[in-house]
């Protein structure tokens, strides 16, 4: 069983949890590798970079990208889980709505709370549901003023983490292009497609690399982004939704 585990014959379906630490960046045996890329049709360093060998060179423009996803939805929950628990120095995240980063993991303002408690800067840049910018992603995905409502409910999940160390909750109303979900040196992208929900569209696996490269362009959209958006106050909103009693 383990030798099967360890090289399972072809056709043969992998553990889901070995599946999980490829997706989580760990390279796989070559044969495994070509299997594989033959599976998805695509070639197999569109998936894994080539084996450095020898000195390491500054990054190649590209070479950040680890893997790539048809659709976010595609994206293992247990990945997800994974890059929280671990993260040590920075969780930043970038969104319109964000439902499915709470409604996948009910515990997911615990564990943010938790990695602040360890010392992670944890920021969350979710949508304005007053802005323009909303009302107008909301009639592309011709959903209306319910993109405004679901942010109003993914927001809801994150209250507890207002008075804890280390935590910041923003919104924007700007026009966002990509999604974006960083885990220290590991950056997911989802970019937005006209017409369409965030997660029908791809999803970019990035890692860091020793030079400025596609990470750093999209960390500092996100420091572009953050700077402009301003603290979520929900008491303040409600006093100012229902009027003085």
């Amino acid at each position: 069983m383990t030798a099967w585990r360890r090289n399972p014959p072809p056709g043969r379906r992998c553990p889901p949890k070995t599946v999980g630490r490829w997706l989580g960046g760990r390279v796989p045996h070559a044969r495994h590798r070509f299997s594989v890329a033959q599976q998805l049709r695509v070639e197999e360093s569109f998936l894994w970079l080539a084996p450095q060998r020898g000195p390491r060179q500054p990054s190649a423009v590209g070479s950040e990208l680890v893997g790539a996803f048809q659709n976010r939805a595609s994206v293992p929950r247990e990945m997800w889980l994974s890059l929280l628990r671990e993260a040590e120095a920075e969780i930043a995240v970038l969104v319109f709505s964000g439902t499915f980063f709470a409604q996948s993991n009910p515990r997911v303002a615990k564990m943010l709370a938790e990695r602040a408690a360890n010392g992670v800067r944890v920021r969350l840049c979710f949508g304005d549901p007053t802005g323009q910018s909303i009302a107008v992603r909301g009639q592309e995905e011709g959903i209306g003023d319910t993109l405004a409502a679901k942010i109003r409910a993914s927001l809801t999940y994150y209250r507890p983490l207002l008075p804890q160390a280390g935590c910041e909750v923003r919104q924007h109303d700007t026009t966002l292009c990509t999604s974006l979900f960083r885990y220290d040196d590991t950056l997911l992208v989802n970019p937005h497609v006209y017409g369409q929900p965030a997660s029908a569209n791809p999803l970019l696996h990035l890692k860091r690399g020793d030079s400025a490269g596609w990470f750093d362009t999209y960390a500092e959209s996100f420091n572009t982004v953050w700077a402009a958006s301003r603290p979520w106050t929900p008491d303040q909103e409600e006093r100012a939704a229902h009027g003085q009693d």
